[in-house]
């Protein structure tokens, strides 16, 4: 199946999503060589456009997403991730999800989980992810 990187300027957003519980966990995005790593390891690996980098989730915190299963949408520029996620969260700021914070009616964020992990503890306190 042809992915249609060229849309986006070589990018495509990948959402990850549980597989177990079905909850949307981030959104990430791809290039070619990082989609190649991810399906030769079986763990999810993004580039990222601030470091200008491919970069393996997990790298620095040990938090991986092992790949149940890769979908593609309609128009090939977005994948479904289906992951098993190892470690207790994804969130860089120590939630199990990115999707923490609801924007209420007034316009405002309201964070409706709970922190799962340290995120001083595991990426140290100077180190901002």
């Amino acid at each position: 199946m042809e992915i249609a990187f060229a849309k986006a300027g070589g990018l495509v957003a990948a959402i990850v999503q549980d597989a177990g519980s079905g909850d949307v966990l981030m959104l990430g995005y791809m290039n070619e060589e990082a989609l190649e790593e991810t399906r030769r390891t079986g763990e999810v690996v993004f580039f990222s456009r601030s470091r200008n980098r491919r970069w393996k989730k997990g790298e620095s915190s040990g938090h991986v997403l092992k790949v149940r299963e890769l979908r593609v949408d309609c128009d090939a520029d977005a994948l479904l991730v289906r992951v098993e996620p190892v470690g207790p969260g994804v969130c860089h700021e120590g939630y199990a999800s990115c999707f923490f914070r609801r924007i209420e009616s007034d316009g405002s964020a309201k964070v409706i989980e709970e922190r799962t992990f340290s995120p001083e503890q595991v990426y140290g306190p100077e180190n901002k992810q």
